[in-house]
């Protein structure tokens, strides 16, 4: 295994070089996608460069959309030889600290994706906890219940040659809609995925927390994915019969 940290990030302000500062902290591998921001991002980080040689900040010209940003890194990982991709976000939200536990468990599952499973404190959105509910129970029964931990935690440790595959089967999935999309099209691809639960923070606006969610233009970018998938589900039902539960589900 050659595992990198992959950062995607859209404007995220201050808080971009203090999560990064927070990763390097953990895995000297660390590689920022600019997806077309307008904050300088690019400037915040230089201070990072020139002690932190496994850093790597890439900027893409205009704002392409989270999954954009992932594919655009994972594809350059595997070109220099990386096998697997750690995804965390730029706002801050995931535990850094739990960077060695991921990567330790993918060592014993090198061939499986490990899952972070939300653990919310009370300062959470309810709005967000109790909408996820619903994005779950329709991605399990879009893959017969395969068991995915959470469709739409973004902390995740996928082997890339898996990841790449999932994006070949779709030209959507470059938005919002890649955490919950590419997770439905490897159980898909009979990818086994273990849940990892892991804390989440929701940072104040006055400690640098920022949020790209709208909640009526990214819910119809769900609605309209979970339809696609409906759809895709059904001629792969026999198929998905067939290969039986994931084997790292408990």
């Amino acid at each position: 295994m050659k595992t990198l940290v992959l950062i995607p990030s859209y404007n995220t302000g201050r808080i971009l070089p203090l999560t990064v500062t927070e990763v390097l902290a953990q895995w000297p591998n660390v590689w920022v996608v600019i997806d077309g921001s307008t904050d300088q991002s690019e400037t915040l980080l230089q201070p990072l460069l020139a002690n932190n040689p496994g850093l790597r900040v890439i900027t893409l010209p205009q704002n392409a959309g989270k999954g954009a940003a992932v594919l655009h890194g994972a594809k350059l990982a595997q070109e220099v030889g990386f096998t697997h991709v750690l995804t965390i976000d730029a706002d801050g939200q995931h535990p850094a600290e739990d960077i060695p536990h991921f990567i330790q468990l993918a060592t014993q599952n090198p061939n499986g994706v490990m899952m972070g499973c939300p653990v919310f404190g009370p300062e959470a959105p309810q709005l967000r906890v109790q909408g996820r509910k619903i994005s779950n129970a329709w991605a399990n029964l879009e893959t017969l219940g395969w068991g995915i931990p959470d469709s739409l935690f973004g902390m995740r440790l996928y082997p890339v040659a898996a990841l790449l595959q999932a994006f070949r089967g779709t030209i959507w999935a470059r938005r919002f809609d890649y955490d919950t999309e590419i997770a439905v099209r490897l159980a898909w691809q009979g990818v086994p995925m273990m849940e990892i639960p892991t804390k989440v923070r929701y940072l104040t606006t006055e400690e640098g927390g920022v949020s790209q969610f709208r909640y009526f233009r990214d819910n119809s970018v769900l609605t309209w994915m979970h339809l696609r998938l409906v759809f895709g589900f059904i001629w792969r039902i026999p198929l998905l019969l067939l290969r039986g539960r994931n084997p790292l589900k408990p």
